[in-house]
């Protein structure tokens, strides 16, 4: 690949203060636990289903602690110590709450140690189902195989997940690698998950672990009629991020949006609850085997995509320090950007391929997610599918890995079936055509392509620099990305956030970690076995 020339002292440099930040971030966040990641600890645990009055038990349990001023110690240590005392099992116990037969905190004490051991088996338990799931993916790609170019990615989002299966076939004999299914509008700020299959929504379908379930079993339906695995995308943000990753994982997704500077700036999320929450559910996203996608490529929607580019690769820098210090291993980071320059600007592709190209040598390893051009679409159908011929060659010759179509009707939550067809023959028309062309070309020293991606560079280790000195609370608090200003004890969700008490037990941390650890050293196991013609194991 030809490679820009770049200043890597600066990049180590930008990535020693990203990593500082997230260091300072977490060192306070991790005093701290949330509703939502108690409330997945409970599904971990098995519970599941709804009350009377259509409640999530989960949410029922958690509520019924955070009433009390209890929940500080953890669900695991209420739920340990019912369980023991009362020989049941999370499940019954959540349904004993429901009815109002159960209070928790009423019942008898248990020596720790043993809710300890409980609370350990039951861990262990949950995270062999994850590790099922990552092998049942492993062995798919081994029998199928894996193309090494851009993995195709598209959108269904009817709001009836039966349709979605129709759509989701149909776009992946088209040839689609990757297909997300768009949460309903909305969705991102309910402080629950809803429940069981769903026929209605608006702008997508709502994300429930049954709707998971019906469109997992769906393409693995087509992917062995096609003889492909079809890679399953959702969205684990907003303020049921770390449950909704657990869904994930115990259904099989591939793929998960996970990035709480993205709820904070465009759901108005308060700050501190969705970096605490961030913080497990990437856990989850790491032990699953799961890759994240980031949301950098959203503040180009709000902000001048030439003037603001360093703010796209400060937040890459940060989103993967975040990432590795929750056991979250490179190949499995979808750090996000987009090709959303003004078309009219002179030289317009060249600064969006040296983006692109940039963010590809920064960050070797990761399956960097491209997103199309959007902002400066219109309804000239013509210019709009030059634009997404322009950035599918960026696709290419670049390496991006996770390449998410445009379409012509762009901004339809459901595009045409067919305009998504001509998306997909498009990108597979440049895929070929050019595949080799990003080997065969130099970059001229010195060139308006090096030198932009050298000043972008300057502009993105300067503000880490900054964010570095002042904390990541106050870079967000003065609005320094997107341009978007939020308060520390502002936005949704702060009232879920609650203080860890001395002896809070949660088992799921280190072994979900060591699960993230030994999955990443097979991936790169077999990936050396595969680079040298060896059989996958």
């Amino acid at each position: 690949m030809a490679k820009l020339k770049l200043d890597w002292e600066k990049v180590s440099q930008a990535r020693d203060a990203a990593r500082q930040i997230a260091e300072d971030t977490n060192a306070y966040t991790q005093q701290f636990t949330t509703t939502t990641v108690e409330r997945s600890i409970c599904r971990l645990l098995g519970i599941d289903g709804v009350d009377t009055m259509g409640a999530p038990l989960p949410n029922v349990v958690v509520e019924h602690l955070l009433s009390r001023h209890v929940l500080g110690h953890g669900v695991v240590y209420w739920l340990g110590q019912a369980a023991i005392s009362l020989s049941k099992e999370p499940q019954e116990l959540a349904e004993a709450i429901a009815s109002g037969e159960l209070d928790l905190t009423q019942t008898t004490p248990v020596d720790p140690f043993e809710i300890r051991l409980w609370a350990e088996q039951k861990a262990e338990e949950a995270v062999a189902k994850i590790h099922h799931n990552r092998i049942i993916r492993e062995e798919k790609l081994q029998v199928y195989g894996e193309h090494s170019g851009p993995l195709l990615y598209v959108i269904v989002a009817t709001g009836n997940i039966y349709e979605d299966i129709v759509q989701a076939k149909a776009a992946a004999r088209q040839g689609a690698d990757v297909i997300a299914v768009i949460r309903t509008t909305g969705q991102s700020l309910l402080d629950y998950v809803p429940y069981g299959a769903t026929t209605e929504g608006f702008g997508g379908t709502m994300a429930t672990q049954e709707n998971f379930r019906l469109m997992r079993a769906a393409l693995d339906e087509v992917g062995e009629e096609l003889g492909r695995y079809i890679r399953l995308c959702n969205y684990c943000s907003g303020l049921c991020m770390p449950e909704i990753a657990v869904m994930g994982a115990l259904e099989r997704l591939d793929v998960m949006l996970n990035d709480a500077l993205y709820g904070i700036l465009f759901r108005d999320i308060n700050m501190q609850r969705t970096l605490i929450d961030q913080s497990f559910s990437r856990l989850v996203n790491a032990a699953a085997g799961i890759i994240i996608n980031t949301g950098e490529d959203n503040y180009l929607t709000t902000s001048d995509a030439y003037e603001e580019a360093h703010t796209v690769l400060a937040s890459q820098f940060i989103n993967e320090q975040f990432a590795l210090q929750a056991g979250l291993p490179e190949e499995q980071m979808g750090l996000g950007h987009a090709f959303e320059m003004n078309p009219e600007l002179k030289n317009a592709f060249l600064y969006e391929y040296a983006q692109a190209q940039m963010a590809r040598q920064i960050f070797p390893n990761a399956p960097l997610k491209y997103m199309p051009p959007t902002k400066f679409k219109t309804g000239d159908i013509f210019k709009g599918y030059v634009q997404d011929t322009l950035f599918n060659m960026v696709t290419v010759i670049s390496y991006q890995r996770i390449h998410l179509l445009g379409m012509l009707t762009e901004a339809i939550h459901t595009p045409f079936m067919s305009d998504r067809a001509l998306a997909i023959a498009n990108a597979r028309y440049i895929a070929t055509s050019m595949a080799d062309f990003g080997d065969d070309i130099e970059f001229r020293q010195g060139g308006i392509m090096e030198q932009r991606a050298n000043m972008v560079l300057d502009l993105a280790l300067d503000l880490l620099q900054n964010i570095c000195k002042d904390g990541l609370f106050r870079t967000l608090e003065e609005g320094r990305f997107a341009g978007i200003k939020r308060p520390f004890e502002g936005g949704k969700g702060l009232s879920g956030v609650v203080s860890k008490e001395d002896h809070y037990l949660n088992p799921f941390v280190s072994l979900l970690w060591e699960q993230s650890k030994t999955g990443s050293e097979r991936y790169q196991q077999n990936k050396a076995r595969m680079n040298q013609g060896e059989a996958y194991e």
